[in-house]
């Protein structure tokens, strides 16, 4: 059932581009089906200070993780970023790791990806990363190589998972996954961002069902 509320997690070094197509379709709603209103997406933080992304953006979180109930959440979202191979992510990680077992959706991207083969969560689940070779050398535990798919993003279950450089094919299957878009706009949105053709945007209008 969609509650229509989305955790995104913030902090410094993140990349924001990452998610940039994600953000803006999950808060615009301008594509859902009907009967759906736009997602609310809520800044989550470690803390309630402000966090620095990779683009110099200023963000001030709305929340922070020991304040969120994950009872009510569809999704949460884990950009790339610097800093995913320290410590200072592993409370999100127990977040990501519970949100997994109740059913809820975990997407990371990029170097989110190296946060979750730390905390193991993707050694028995199909995903992919930035690279196989890469993420066995910067996490010495991770034990899910017959699990990795050289692919831009991987859904298995509730766990999405995507390259750094595939942030249209992550969003879209994160939009898969939320069921709020029909599959025809689904397909024509990540047409036209893909193949930058117009008549892609005139079958993406013709798709919406009011």
């Amino acid at each position: 059932m969609n509650q229509n509320v989305v955790y995104l997690y913030v902090f410094d070094t993140m990349a924001d581009w990452e998610i940039g197509y994600l953000t803006a379709e999950l808060n615009s709603g301008r594509y859902y089906r009907k009967g759906f209103t736009p997602s609310k997406i809520i800044t989550v933080a470690t803390q309630k200070a402000p966090v620095l992304t990779m683009g110099g953006l200023k963000v001030l979180p709305d929340a922070t993780l020991d304040g969120c109930s994950f009872e009510n959440v569809d999704a949460l979202i884990l950009p790339g970023g610097n800093t995913w191979t320290e410590t200072v992510h592993d409370p999100v990680l127990s977040r990501a790791e519970q949100c997994l077992e109740k059913g809820i959706i975990v997407a990371a991207i990029c170097g989110a990806t190296f946060g979750l083969a730390r905390k193991g969560l993707m050694d028995a689940r199909l995903h992919t990363s930035n690279d196989l070779e890469y993420l066995k050398m910067i996490c010495p535990n991770y034990k899910g190589e017959q699990y990795y798919e050289q692919a831009p993003a991987v859904t298995d279950g509730k766990l999405i998972t995507a390259s750094g450089i595939a942030p249209l094919e992550f969003s879209a299957h994160v939009l898969k996954a939320l069921d709020m878009f029909s599959s025809k706009t689904l397909e024509a949105w990540y047409n036209l961002y893909h193949t930058q053709q117009s008549n892609c945007f005139n079958e993406l209008m013709n798709s919406i069902q009011y």
